[in-house]
């Protein structure tokens, strides 16, 4: 009997992987020609139902398609991305060379395995947003659309939705991003996601709505996209704002394109706060509206006409209080070239190395941030550095006011952590869920030995929770 083939597809940048087991005499093609006919030309619905691909590596194909081919408005796939290589093994192969297949046992059955990695070091900003997106909701509109109606019904009761989904009004487009808003706002501000499940760095606007119908959640970057991503399918006009803690001056835009460019973010901190957050403004009907749908410690925002242009104006600069875990902030809302927020997204989905653990340390957030608690992860080696860590977080929280207690096991069973948990129970186990792949990230980054305990801080009433 003929062994199976199996073609196992990895990008470098974003780690993501799947593997295809080849059509008989599928293995005789050059790899140009087997990336055309399994990726760029696939019905992935037909691979699923073939046995070929394994349903839960269905959407990571898809993401695949659209890291190694440029799309059309349409959504239909093109050509290669510029600087688009591949390697096998230590050694590059080109599309005209056929990938070399080795035998391997899976299951006590023995397979040829052909193992081939994404090079997209050379690619630059190139993704078309509009067919991105188009791609993206067709693969699953029935369930985005579901998602929409549920919050209609939700926000508004059954008769009123029933009454605003036939309508295409000024007032329809604007209840409609309310109503996605705090759809969106009220889902947990959250990095564990990253760590559980499918262990995405990075989600963009999709899947972070799916992330929301499975109970999680996103950062700000996250869900603004999320936001954007439902509210494009209706043709609402909007642009992406930046934001950042006291930066009320104009933004410094040929430089953030500098550090895009780069990735050397060393000594710039002070134009970085310039993209420490990100919102929406709308433009319904000739006017503006204002949206900020992060939760965590950022109030529901919704401002519309004079009261968004005053956030957004130079000449009348107003700025929006934000309670950080430990001090209130004054964050200021900044128009900008739309290729900057764009990019930058792009880059956060893996071109920043580590970049979920840069969002849950060095961006400070934690793994998660709700109205009453935040908890964050505390990672040491040596006794000293625990000590120190536990030191730094009860005199910063004791300055504040604010309860703290430093747990050096990955538990909740501490005073802190039990309240927790038993308020936020879905939250709770999902950060207990995260530690083992947390650790491990943290070692490949920093190096092995580490260990893992839980800050958990009790934060004030006031803030986040109110509009």
């Amino acid at each position: 009997m003929a062994l199976n083939h199996i073609l196992q597809v990895a990008d470098m940048v974003t780690g993501r992987s799947f593997a295809v087991r080849l059509y008989p005499g599928a293995e005789a093609l050059p790899l140009g020609s087997l990336f055309d006919s399994y990726i760029r030309k696939s019905d992935i619905n037909r691979l699923v139902e073939d046995s070929r691909v394994a349903p839960e590596s269905a959407e990571t194909l898809l993401s695949i398609q659209d890291l190694v081919y440029m799309s059309s408005d349409d959504g239909h796939l093109g050509a290669m991305f510029n600087g688009v290589g591949f390697r096998q093994g230590e050694a590059p192969i080109g599309l005209e060379e056929q990938p070399v297949f080795r035998p391997l046992m899976v299951a006590d059955k023995e397979v040829l395995l052909a193992e081939v990695e994404i090079d997209r070091l050379g690619v630059g900003y190139d993704r078309n947003w509009t067919g991105f997106a188009r791609r993206r909701w067709e693969r699953r509109s029935g369930e985005y659309g579901a998602f929409v109606v549920e919050t209609l019904r939700s926000a508004y009761g059954d008769e009123r939705a029933a009454e605003i989904e036939q309508q295409n009004s000024p007032e329809w487009k604007v209840n409609l991003v309310r109503a996605l808003a705090r759809r969106i706002w009220e889902s947990p501000f959250e990095s564990y996601s990253r760590f559980i499940g499918s262990k995405i760095v990075y989600k963009s606007g999709d899947e972070t709505v799916r992330n929301i119908m499975d109970g999680g959640g996103g950062i700000c970057s996250e869900k603004v996209q999320a936001l954007k991503f439902l509210t494009d399918h209706f043709g609402i006009e909007s642009e992406y704002v930046l934001a950042g803690a006291n930066v009320p001056g104009p933004v410094p835009e040929d430089r953030l394109r500098e550090l895009l460019g780069t990735f050397d973010f060393r000594f710039a901190r002070r134009h970085m706060r310039y993209w420490q957050h990100t919102a929406l403004l709308y433009h319904i009907d000739g006017v503006p509206v204002l949206v900020d749908a992060t939760n965590g410690n950022v109030p529901f925002l919704f401002e519309e006409g004079d009261s968004a242009d005053r956030l957004l104006s130079y000449e009348s600069r107003t700025s929006v209080p934000v309670r950080m875990a430990v001090h209130e902030e004054d964050f200021y809302y900044h128009r900008v070239a739309q290729d900057i927020p764009e990019n930058l997204f792009f880059a956060l989905e893996g071109w920043i190395p580590h970049v979920d653990l840069v969002q849950v340390f060095d961006n400070e957030l934690g793994l998660c941030i709700t109205e009453d608690y935040m908890v964050t992860p505390l990672v040491y080696r040596a006794e000293k550095t625990l000590e120190r860590l536990r030191r730094e977080y009860t005199q910063v929280c004791d300055r504040a006011g604010l309860e703290c207690e430093v747990s050096p096991t990955w538990e909740l069973e501490t005073g802190l952590g039990s309240a927790f948990a038993e308020a936020h129970p879905e939250a709770a186990a999902k950060v207990m869920d995260a530690r083992e792949h947390l650790l491990a990230r943290y070692d490949d980054s920093q190096g092995p030995g580490h260990e893992a305990g839980l800050v958990v801080i009790q934060l004030r009433d006031s803030g986040a929770g109110t509009d």
